[in-house]
């Protein structure tokens, strides 16, 4: 039902001759912005030095207008143009953004990139009609992707999402989201900075940032000083603490007893999900009084959301219909098929 492209929010700043590095335009994402090239993506991952992305930036911010960029390069051969696009944002900054990000992404896009990292090509022009452009937040694409996708839920469910950045929950029913259900919190990146922290204590770790960090925390080990470090017990350390101090708190707020009269089921999504550690944090919380529903492909949801609401604002016109999620560790692009 759905085709989705992801590839690193990291972007860098990069000059450099980079002709046949990669095979393909998804991993050789090179673009000119403000008169200046950089690098995104998996490229960034193999020729950068110190790839960086702002946390729940604005799309003011550089960093996410390169990304944006990138989104729709790739989405360029498997539209039809005009687009009609849906992105979200954290619900602590969707108020903030959702003009800004109209009013940025609702032209056509001029989007000059090297097509000799992954081709025989050179510098290259695209132009990318954006003609429509719906802003939600991530949280409301996550529902969106429960009703209207596979799940095909009904009646009235919590949703969870944990992501790197943000933390986000609501009470989702038929009629709409209740207001005051939906929080924002730290997302993963809580427990990857604890990591960090005690690995600084006993290592020097050049510029690692937490976006570099993350990938070891996902494999489990390090390699520092040429050992490899195993980092199991100690991400089972910092999950479990930061479920405690962020998580746990907030829920106590909007898992309430008069909520759970409402509704007993729990939809928990985003990639934070991945770790067996932190649903196990969700289990031991609520395995007596709810029930608890681990999303397939957890990272997903919100893209889906996004792709599903625009294909509803075409009128079922596939074609034209395209969801785009720049999230702080990965960027998705997903179009409905």
């Amino acid at each position: 039902m759905y085709n989705i492209q992801s590839f690193s929010s990291l972007v860098e700043l990069n000059n450099a001759d980079l002709s046949q590095t990669a095979g393909t335009l998804i991993n050789g994402l090179r673009l000119l912005v403000d008169s200046q090239w950089y690098i995104c993506g998996n490229l960034v991952l193999n020729e950068g030095e110190n790839p960086h992305k702002a946390i729940n930036s604005s799309p003011d911010d550089l960093d996410y207008r390169v990304l944006l960029k990138a989104a729709l390069l790739l989405a360029r051969d498997k539209v039809s143009q005009p687009i009609t696009l849906t992105v979200g944002f954290p619900n602590t900054t969707y108020k903030v953004f959702k003009s800004k990000a109209i009013s940025a992404l609702a032209r056509t896009h001029e989007i000059a990139y090297d097509a000799s990292v992954f081709s025989a090509g050179g510098n290259e022009m695209a132009k990318i009609e954006v003609s429509s452009v719906n802003v939600v937040p991530e949280i409301v694409g996550c529902t969106i992707a429960l009703r209207r996708g596979i799940d095909k839920a009904q009646g009235k469910f919590f949703v969870l999402s944990c992501g790197f950045g943000t933390f986000e929950s609501v009470l989702s029913t038929e009629e709409g989201i209740i207001e005051q259900t939906m929080v924002s919190a730290h997302g993963m990146r809580y427990a990857v900075d604890i990591v960090l922290q005690e690995l600084r204590k006993v290592y020097y770790l050049e510029f690692k940032s937490a976006h570099l960090m993350e990938d070891a925390f996902q494999k489990g080990y390090v390699v520092l000083n040429r050992r490899k470090i195993d980092l199991k017990e100690l991400r089972k350390y910092a999950i479990e603490t930061y479920y405690n101090e962020i998580i746990s708190p907030c829920l106590r707020n909007i898992i309430t007893d008069s909520n759970l009269m409402k509704t007993n089921t729990i939809y928990v999504c985003g990639g934070g999900i991945n770790y067996s550690e932190l649903k196990e944090c969700f289990a031991n919380e609520f395995k007596d009084i709810a029930e608890l529903v681990f999303v397939d492909e957890p990272e997903y949801l919100a893209v889906k959301g996004y792709a599903l609401n625009s294909l509803r604002k075409t009128g079922g016109a596939k074609d034209t219909a395209l969801g785009i999620d720049i999230g702080n560790l990965s960027t998705r692009v997903a179009f409905v098929s």
